[in-house]
């Protein structure tokens, strides 16, 4: 999966509030600037840990269930807001590159932020991390917020957002 071309904003889901965070600016911005919103998750599969999950069939069980987790968050999210076009989209391969990959050739790529471990990420997570050193493409790490404070993201919130260019 890729996205083409400067209408699309890719946007990674993983259920997190983090991600519903992303998920939630993302809309917004897309109903502004009128462009696609593509929700990835990503998903990985240690044959080692598990062999029977190098099998063909279970690894197309694997994506189809985190498509169908993708497509709950989206749902979730979207549950009363003006619709907007999105794709959700499921690929293999670790959050951080298969973001990076899957935004190439976007408009932007959003991601929530998480806070764990030191330095860098005691503002970000380790995927917006990567994000933020490897995209090409403007990328937007947007703040968790608390469960009390879900629906549409306000402008205060926009302010507080992050978002920096390629890192070269």
């Amino acid at each position: 999966m890729t996205a083409e071309g400067s209408d699309v904003i890719v946007v990674g889901v993983d259920g997190s509030a983090g991600g519903a965070a992303a998920l939630r600016w993302t809309l917004s911005e897309a109903r502004v600037s009128g462009r696609e919103v593509v929700a990835l998750r990503a998903w990985t599969v240690d044959p080692v840990a598990d062999p029977e999950w190098a099998t063909t069939r279970a690894k197309g069980e694997a994506e189809a269930r985190c498509r169908w987790r993708a497509e709950q968050a989206v749902a979730q999210v979207l549950d009363g807001a003006d619709p907007v076009p999105v794709r959700v989209e499921a690929v293999e391969g670790a959050p951080g590159p298969a973001l990076v990959r899957a935004a190439r050739n976007a408009a932007m790529l959003v991601v929530g932020s998480h806070g764990h471990g030191r330095l860098l990420r005691l503002l970000v997570g380790s995927v917006s991390a990567h994000c933020l050193r490897e995209s090409r493409c403007p990328v937007v790490v947007v703040p968790a917020r608390t469960a009390e404070e879900q629906g549409p993201v306000p402008d205060s919130d926009v302010a507080r957002t992050y978002q920096l260019g390629p890192l070269l």
